[in-house]
């Protein structure tokens, strides 16, 4: 039984990732093209938009890119963990 929770933990994990993945990417690059389409309407110019959604994508896998490096450490520890048989998590005594 206790294999089969690691499991279903690790399928929530991949798909919040998956998650979060989606969003990091969409909330930079739709925030700064409505600032790039807001600058170019104020200014009158029609070339910060596309300058904002370069930005935009750099920093969405800037952003995905330490999302994976972040749950990429968690297994290494997690893998670590397992292979010296050590159990972190906190027990109940009676």
């Amino acid at each position: 039984m206790k294999r089969r929770g690691n499991d279903n933990r690790k399928t929530f994990q991949t798909l919040a990732l998956i998650s979060q993945i989606g969003l990091t990417m969409i909330a930079s690059i739709g925030l700064t093209c409505a600032l790039g389409i807001w600058l170019d309407r104020r200014l009158g110019t029609s070339w910060i938009t596309i300058v904002m959604f370069v930005a935009g994508a750099a920093a969405g896998c800037q952003g995905v890119y330490s999302l994976i490096r972040k749950i990429d450490r968690d297994d290494e520890k997690d893998k670590e963990n397992d292979s010296t048989g050590e159990d972190h998590r906190r027990v109940k005594k009676d």
